[in-house]
This record gives C-alpha cells, structure tokens and sequence, in this order.
C-alpha cells in the first residue's frame, strides 16, 4: 500500500518541485539611481490687463501697456524662444453694488498675455524688472524652470539604477557562491523631480536669488540568472 500511495504522490511531488527548482538559479531585486543637476532655463508668461468703463478704452490702455512692454525688452527680443503675445481677452463684468436699490455698474475688462522661454536665466531679473515697472501679472513656481536636456539626466539616472541594479546581483551572488549571469526580465519605474527650495518672485520688489538644485531618481525592478 506505501508503494503504490509513494508512487501516487510523486508525480505530484516532482511537478510541484521543478518551479522551486527553476527559481533557484534566479534572484530578483531593485536598482536605484539619481542625478542631480541646477535647472538652465525657464518658460515665463505675463499678462497686461486694464479695467475701464468702456471696451475701446480697455483695449487702448492695454496695447498701450504692450507697447511699453515690447519696447522695454527690445534688447532681449532675439534671446526669447517661441516668443507670443497673441492671446487677447476682452469681456465685461457686472460690478456688485454695495446698497439694494443701487443701479450696477457695468465694465469693460481688457487683457494681453505673452509666453515665452529662456535658456540664460542671467535674462531672468531683468525681464521680470520690465514686467513690474508696468505692473504685469505674472507668476513663478518650481514648474517654471527646467533643464534644456532633461532626456539626457533621465537616461543617466536610469543607467545608474540598471547598474546598481548589477551590482545588487553580484552581491547576494558572490555571498551563495555564485556568478550573476543575464537579466531574465526588467521593469523600469517613472522618475519623479522632488520641488526645490528656491526663493520665488513674490511680489514687485521680489527677485529671485537662488533656483536650487534638483534631483531626478528613477529605479528598475530586474531578474538575474544565477550560475
């Protein structure tokens, strides 16, 4: 009876060994890597805006303020990429009155927006002096600011998180006695850019005086064959 239940059970017991066995000459693990590097360049957008009475006398202090404007960065000019100042808005707005019985006021409100993007941020404190002196709106965050080669860094990053990666394998092989041989599968996770400390432009007495670095982490998930 031993025989024939040993025989039963071993065809069983042979299948459910062959994936440990497989498995054994494998090991699967993680690589990380990183690049830090100072953004080179900016993408930057100031509006001019006016609020009068009547739509004509909103549009003409308007292009007035864009006459200033363009006239005031004329030294600049051929250094702004992919320059615009073709988005224009005109609308009116109802203003609230403050007593129940009160008529409301109808105005007319003008704007102008211009886009553009530097590689010098030597450029940077100049242009947004120009920008306060006529009073244009404009705002400045972390997505402001970028490196002109950022596909560069995240290949470096990825580079580094392939060989850590390696070097990973190499360890927990040489500690088993044994060699890291191929890559059996990879997966390669998306990089992320924490947000800098930089001082930003907060106000028309603002400049900014520092960017900060920041850094580009990516990681791969990979299986190597053990030998």
């Amino acid at each position: 009876m031993f025989d024939a239940l040993k025989k039963h059970l071993m065809p069983g017991l042979a299948a459910a060994l062959i994936p440990l066995a497989a498995q054994a000459g494998e090991v699967t693990l993680t690589g990380e890597g990183s690049v830090k590097y100072s953004p080179d360049s900016a993408r930057l957008q100031f509006t001019a805006s006016a609020e009068e009475s009547l739509p004509d006398k909103a549009s003409d202090r308007v292009n007035e303020l864009m006459a200033q404007w363009r006239n005031s960065i004329s030294e600049y000019r051929d250094q702004l990429n992919d320059y615009s100042d073709a988005n224009v808005n005109l609308y009116t707005r109802m203003v609230p009155v403050q007593e129940r019985d009160q008529e409301r006021e109808q105005r007319a409100v003008a704007s102008q927006t211009v886009s553009f993007s530097i590689d010098d941020l030597a450029l940077l404190n100049p242009l947004l002096a120009q920008a306060q002196k006529l009073g244009l709106d404009y705002h400045l965050g972390s997505g402001s600011f970028y490196h002109s080669d950022e596909n560069s860094l995240e290949k470096q990053a990825l580079a580094r998180a392939i060989a850590d990666a390696r070097s990973r394998c190499e360890f927990v092989a040489s500690e088993l006695d044994m060699a890291c041989a191929e890559v059996m599968t990879i997966n390669i996770n998306g990089g992320h850019r924490p947000v800098p400390m930089m001082a930003e432009a907060k106000s028309a007495r603002d400049v900014v005086s520092s960017v900060g670095d920041r850094e580009i982490q990516t990681s791969v998930n990979a299986t190597f064959k053990l030998d």
